[in-house]
């Protein structure tokens, strides 16, 4: 029997807010444990939460982006599981009213593009972090995630496959980084994945039963996991076995899944409307706000760099894969407005300078305004291309202008026809029998020559200028 995967992934991402959705403490990633927490957010007999409002700006953007509507009166409830991560022994998060719902994203496989739904956003609350102490065989227990404000965003089990829910997942969090509402760091938990995933004989609408994997915190564990689990399933039922309903984790070490617990259902949860939060009431005003401020997205600066600078495809791929490399090409093209002259030099020199060093664009030697001025000096002849990348390696090291670089190394390219025409000159009187040659026909001399001039001037000589004055005198008798 031929079996099809359906596929739904349910995304965490961890906004950048500097305080906690419902109580001031600080946010920031790495501290002490135990040393961002309160009364409020440790769940204290008799603290009331706050609502940040930011996290509602950022949750409205996200809706937006996404194609979502937008709910004018959603509401918090409680979601009741017992955990030593849960200091309150509930979550805050949002059921039956979230604040976003039935959007849609396109992703692009292969070429092809494919529509996936998103069921709802909401906003909630994350948990602490458990520490396991295997030496001493114990676990401690971290609360300053506990509180931190999360976005999650539930597809549509709209997905077939390991490579599109990995196209979706990269898909969203662009989406995040562009809006610079979450950093989208997989390594340090502010974006994760859970994957729900059946199978069903290929044609028929009824769902298989599903398992749900937890907490994918890269992009290959979540091709690969999902890629087993599917294989996993068709095994079971192959053998005319069940699957299971449960939560299952991913082991990289042993590259398979493993069973973590049994799945629980909605109502295994028990919400119900949070009673020390009102309803969350968002005007058309606030609304309007919002929308204002959304940035150029990644689809659509991609289509702009295409028909605005005439730039192929892949190279608009490529250029905006993040927003800041993005903004660094638009700064560039606004000083030197050659779009696929700068287009190569940043996929080139440059991407391959930050691999090397193992740096972001962000944090670059070399700024937009220097490249673009490093491409001024070849357009107006007075660096060779050769020499242009001498002049950007020393960039990469030092920060330095390229007009500094070319004035304190004595780099600046010969121009001057009188003194290149007296060293071709002397050239063609030192290797005559060459000239005679070339006379002769063998015009495959002239690259000797240009050799020549570029070795007597350290390759600082004009090539055109080269080219030409040479071609002029080896014809002449």
């Amino acid at each position: 029997m031929e079996f099809e995967p359906v596929i739904g992934l349910e995304i965490h991402a961890q906004l950048k807010t500097e305080t906690k959705i419902f109580c001031g403490c600080s946010t920031s990633f790495g501290a002490p444990p135990n040393t961002h927490v309160c009364p409020i957010c440790l769940g204290m007999p008799g603290v009331l939460p706050v609502l940040n409002k930011k996290v509602v700006d950022y949750a409205l953007q996200m809706g937006i982006a996404t194609n979502c509507t937008i709910l004018k009166k959603n509401r918090f409830a409680r979601k009741n599981y017992f955990y030593p991560d849960l200091p309150k022994g509930y979550q805050i998060s949002q059921y039956e009213l979230p604040i976003a719902k039935n959007g849609y994203l396109d992703i692009e496989i292969e070429d092809k593009k494919k529509r996936i739904g998103i069921t709802r956003i909401h906003m909630e609350e994350d948990a602490g972090k458990l520490i396991h102490d295997p030496d001493h065989n114990m676990s401690l227990v971290d609360f300053n995630r506990t509180g931190v404000p999360l976005l999650e965003i539930v597809s549509e089990p709209d997905l077939s496959s390991a490579a599109e829910a990995e196209a979706y997942l990269r898909k969203v969090r662009s989406i995040l980084r562009y809006l610079g509402i979450s950093d989208g760091n997989m390594e340090e938990g502010s974006f994760r994945c859970d994957a729900n995933i059946s199978i069903r004989p290929v044609g028929t609408k009824k769902l298989g039963t599903r398992t749900e994997l937890k907490n994918l915190n890269s992009f290959k564990h979540v091709g690969n996991s999902i890629y087993f689990e599917i294989n996993r399933q068709k095994e079971l039922l192959s053998e005319n076995k069940e699957v299971i309903q449960e939560t299952r984790l991913w082991d990289a070490d042993k590259n398979r899944t493993c069973s973590m617990r049994g799945k629980e259902d909605a109502h295994d949860y028990r919400y119900f409307p949070d009673p020390d939060l009102l309803p969350l009431v968002i005007d058309d005003e606030w609304i309007d706000s919002v929308k204002k401020n959304i940035p150029e997205l990644r689809d659509q600066k991609k289509e702009r760099f295409i028909n605005e600078y005439g730039l192929p495809p892949a190279d608009a791929r490529l250029l905006t894969s993040t927003r800041e490399l993005a903004l660094f090409f638009d700064e560039c093209v606004k000083k030197f407005n050659e779009p696929k002259q700068i287009s190569n030099w940043i996929m080139g020199p440059l991407l391959g300078l930050l691999n090397s060093k193992g740096i972001t664009i962000e944090e670059s030697p070399v700024s937009f305004e220097n490249l673009a001025d490093l491409l001024k000096l070849i357009e107006k002849d007075l660096i060779s291309g050769k020499i242009a990348k001498t002049v950007f390696e020393e960039m990469g090291e030092t920060g330095k202008s390229p007009e500094k670089i070319v004035k304190e190394k004595g780099l600046a390219q010969v121009s001057d026809s009188s003194v290149i025409e007296d060293i071709i000159l002397n050239l063609m009187v030192e290797n005559a029998g060459e000239v005679e040659k070339y006379r002769q026909g063998k015009t495959k001399v002239l690259g000797f020559f240009v050799g020549q001039v570029m070795q007597k001037t350290r390759g600082k000589a004009n090539p055109g200028i080269v080219n030409k004055l040479l071609k002029e005198h080896l014809k002449k008798k």
